[in-house]
């Protein structure tokens, strides 16, 4: 049996007043997903462990089976690895994203969606002109950078920016959890507003006001941690022999590295609703020719979400069924060696609060020969009756890995 995982990044919602009261998953058009909950199993998955901000990092190692407390230290660890970033003992890593601050507010996480080109030649202007023997800035891909800091303390609290749109961003600098960490703290609010001077007047960014684009002025470092021990997926489930992951998010492709996923890139990955959803589908297929698990992630309604826009999120979530489950479906429900296929997300993304939630999420799996529970359709609602029930911790990958 072979194994793969289809995650819609930020799928979930709440119920949303203009659709009749439905979440996005019950009103949009999903006839694979509808389809493959009909003949397959359900149920709900805790994914965000207690005491744990619900950040895509934290719920995508859930879904893959990893112990957070164990594991954990942060996105920026996760995304140094994916950009080929090797950290030395006392390196500090953090994500840094590239936001648009709009005189006190923080107006939002991405800059306007930056594309890549931009924001490297802003990111190689920042670490000339902040960077040293101690500080370094990576490029990583669109608004989501890397930020190294040699002997930098990780007690500190840092706001995600996602979490934080159209707020004051003063009130939410970086605060020390401790005496010892207060260095570390001051040194990070220091190249956050020095940041803002630096880029005010770059050419990009007089580029994209120019072009009636924000302008991506400010730096915004957070979820800082040190080199993670992660055990590889083939050691904690001996059916993975080998696997691979399929992403167009740097954090994905870093929780892949350290968990012995080879990463394969697919032109016209961008990470929205532009994705191209074919070439990772038809990547995927290719991948199970030879592997015995891959993990698909689409982050395009998490994005949706953010931004709050009901009817982009609906179309990035039937595009994931039409585009993508589809097709996957469609070629290897025939094949010799069957493949056990489950669908979630990684967390809420709902679209009237623009951030992630904790709440459980729901999935389904389907494989040949298994026996349905009765849900007939994919969504919050409906999966709460599924049989598989409520899982939490390592449940539903143990579950998942151990279908032969």
């Amino acid at each position: 049996m072979k194994h793969i995982i289809l995650l819609g990044d930020g799928m979930a919602d709440w119920a949303v007043p203009s659709l009749g009261g439905k979440t996005l998953l019950q009103y949009a058009h999903t006839p694979y997903m509808d389809r493959l909950a009909a003949m397959g199993r359900t149920g709900m998955l805790k994914t965000v462990a207690d005491g744990f901000h619900p950040g895509s990092e934290v719920a995508n190692m859930s879904v893959m089976g990893y112990d957070l407390p164990k594991v954990y230290e942060g996105r920026g660890v996760l995304e140094a690895a994916s950009i080929g970033v090797e950290l030395e003992p006392g390196d500090m890593a953090m994500r840094c994203n590239i936001v648009c601050v709009e005189g006190d507010l923080l107006k939002n996480h991405s800059a306007g969606h930056i594309t890549t080109e931009e924001a490297d030649e802003l990111i190689q202007f920042l670490e000339k002109k902040l960077g040293g023997e101690r500080v370094h800035f990576y490029t990583g891909v669109q608004y989501r950078h890397l930020l190294v800091i040699k002997g930098g303390d990780k007690r500190v609290a840092c706001v995600p920016p996602h979490d934080v749109p159209l707020q004051p961003f003063r009130p939410n600098l970086v605060q020390p959890l401790c005496k010892d960490a207060k260095e570390t703290a001051v040194l990070l609010n220091e190249l956050i507003m020095a940041s803002q001077d630096l880029l005010a007047d770059h050419p990009v960014n007089l580029k994209r006001i120019a072009e009636g684009k924000d302008p991506a002025n400010s730096i915004w470092p957070w979820s800082p941690g040190y080199r993670p021990q992660m055990e590889p997926l083939s050691q904690k489930y001996p059916a993975i022999r080998k696997g691979s992951v399929i992403t167009a998010v740097d954090l994905i492709r870093g929780i892949g590295h350290y968990a012995g996923l080879r990463c394969i890139d697919v032109e016209g990955a961008t990470g929205l609703y532009t994705t191209n959803y074919e070439g990772k589908a038809q990547a995927a297929i290719e991948a199970l020719k030879t592997d015995d698990f891959v993990y698909l992630h689409v982050e395009a309604s998490d994005e949706a979400g953010h931004e709050g826009n009901v009817d982009l999120k609906l179309k990035t979530i039937e595009y994931l069924d039409s585009r993508a489950l589809g097709p996957i479906y469609e070629a290897v429900k025939d094949w010799d060696e069957p493949v056990a296929i489950a669908v979630l997300p990684d967390h809420p993304t709902p679209c009237a609060h623009r951030t992630h939630t904790n709440e459980p999420v729901p999935f389904l799996v389907y494989y040949p020969g298994i026996e349905p529970d009765g849900v007939q359709t994919y969504d919050e609602v409906a999966c709460q009756a599924g049989a598989y029930g409520a899982l939490e911790k390592d449940e539903f990958m143990n579950l998942f890995m151990n279908i032969e």
